[in-house]
């Protein structure tokens, strides 16, 4: 598999193959270990460099390996964090149970304790927000979703209090920065008297709550409704669902 080039010097294969969206760096430095990748019909070793160029092949084995890893939905309430578990507050993770799959999941996949392993969010929620959090296995996911050139649309529903001044939406949907950076452009607008609706293409901590603030606005509940293609719908809150065959972000 070849891509179009963005620069024409050396570079590790594992950033490469992560460029091209073959798998995770971590994941692609396993697959080299095992002998599953060729580059122009060569066996590829640990710490290789590659071209633009240069032809690079995936074996069966990883394509089955990375078809078996799974992505989860979840609807986080509040009072979980969505990584590692902190005082007093316990990791979204630890909903993922037989207990709470969902009973409306029409993926056709069965749970298994091995889905666990190495399940990792793809974007986060802060404690007392709630919505649609992403755990997956897949390194392709999490690049989709959180890597530094993604694009994926996050929509949120954002209930406020304060006034708004008279540009303040305008300074919302483009004009604001944060931590010395312009943000990109966002598309914001009322939802009801009392909530906006936000749609970012950007993840920054806090971000939404922080926005607000900057127009004289605070945040008293956030809810995160869509990721890409993928919308929360009718998930409860506490319960999650997989990524279904031939669902994408």
């Amino acid at each position: 598999m070849t891509d179009t080039p963005q620069d024409t010097e050396a570079q590790r294969l594992s950033k490469r193959m992560a460029q091209l969206g073959l798998c995770s760096r971590r994941e692609a430095d396993s697959y080299i270990e095992q002998g599953w990748v060729k580059v122009n019909g060569q066996t590829a070793v640990l710490g290789q460099k590659v071209l633009p160029g240069d032809r690079i092949d995936l074996d069966r084995r990883a394509h089955r390996q990375q078809a078996e890893r799974v992505t989860i939905l979840l609807h986080k309430p509040v009072g979980y964090v969505s990584g590692q578990p902190e005082k007093d507050y316990a990791a979204a993770v630890s909903l993922i149970t037989e207990a709470n799959h969902w009973s409306g999941d029409d993926s056709g996949i069965a749970f298994k304790p091995e889905h666990l392993r190495g399940l990792a969010p793809a974007g986060r929620l802060d404690i007392d927000s709630v919505g649609l959090l992403v755990l997956t296995q897949d390194g392709r996911v999490a690049k989709q979703l959180i890597g530094d050139n993604s694009g994926v649309e996050k929509e949120y529903l954002v209930r406020v209090s304060g006034r708004l001044p008279e540009n303040g939406l305008a300074l919302l949907n483009h004009g604001l920065s944060l931590d010395g950076e312009a943000l990109r452009p966002a598309k914001v607008g009322w939802q009801n008297q009392d909530q906006l609706r936000f749609i970012l293409r950007q993840g920054k901590k806090r971000q939404i709550r922080r926005m607000c603030e900057l127009v004289g606005l605070r945040v008293t509940g956030l809810k995160r409704v869509r990721m890409g293609r993928i919308k929360l719908g009718q998930l409860p809150p506490g319960q999650w669902r997989y990524l279904r065959p031939g669902e994408r972000f």
